[in-house]
């Protein structure tokens, strides 16, 4: 029987092969998928979310010192841009008005099939995951969401132990999240698999802030199996202007 992670690391190497073929030297961001007409660009730009892979708001190389480029280029082209794609097809199937926020179906996915589950969170959490990275992240965050985060936690750096806690202490594939919940208390929580704090059936229940990516395609061509390393790196990449964006949607 073959290695599991022997396989993993196959599929990667593979992956970054193919995604290098076809476009290599391929910088300027989303340009491929925006000429074959995969994502609308300028959507999700709010708080809601559609039903199309929007562009990613920096190049491929911009967030190189968490993430290195062919990582995110697999990671968006591949990953997310299925996610996007099985979405809608589930949407059809199913009868979903995707004029509608994707956030409608996300609340009452128990009503859904398992193929609306995964494709509907894996497309919604990347959406958000790429809003919240930026080249020009990292540091603290400053004004009301600083305030919440210490109220809430006693310290920022508190924080960033629990919220790296719940990363790397999520077995297999999943998310940690800062979230709010119903009594705009500030949490922290981690979903398996593409769930998420939106979804009815969801162990945990709210609006999330701020969500990390911790399955292993996030992060295994540079860091293999270190977890945790990833997550230190990604701290330097956070977003929090639209983490604090995200809050005053919410108070």
């Amino acid at each position: 029987m073959q290695n599991t992670s022997t396989t993993r690391r196959t599929f990667l190497a593979e992956s970054a092969k193919t995604v290098l073929a076809v476009g290599a030297g391929m910088v300027a961001t989303g340009s491929l998928l925006q000429s074959c007409g995969i994502f609308k660009k300028g959507q999700g730009s709010n708080m809601h979310t559609d039903f199309s892979q929007t562009e990613l708001p920096y190049a491929y190389n911009g967030l190189e010192r968490a993430i290195d480029v062919q990582t995110m280029e697999i990671h968006y082209t591949k990953h997310a841009a299925a996610y996007a794609t099985n979405l809608r097809e589930a949407a059809v199937a199913e009868g979903v008005d995707m004029k509608k926020p994707l956030e409608d179906v996300l609340e009452k996915i128990s009503k859904y099939s398992a193929k609306m589950r995964n494709n509907a969170g894996g497309h919604y959490n990347h959406e958000l995951f790429w809003k919240s990275l930026s080249p020009d992240g990292g540091g603290k965050p400053q004004g009301t969401l600083l305030k919440a985060i210490e109220q809430s936690f006693n310290s920022f750096d508190s924080f960033k132990t629990q919220m790296a806690d719940a990363g790397k202490n999520r077995f297999g594939s999943g998310w940690a999240w800062l979230y709010v919940d119903k009594d705009k208390k500030l949490l922290i929580g981690s979903t398996p698999n593409q769930d998420n704090p939106l979804m009815n059936l969801s162990d945990i229940k709210g609006f999330p802030l701020l969500g990390l990516d911790v399955w292993e395609h996030a992060y295994y061509l540079r860091y293999q199996n270190r977890r945790a390393d990833y997550i230190n790196a990604w701290w330097s990449v956070v977003n929090w202007k639209y983490v604090q964006q995200r809050l005053d949607s919410q108070v």
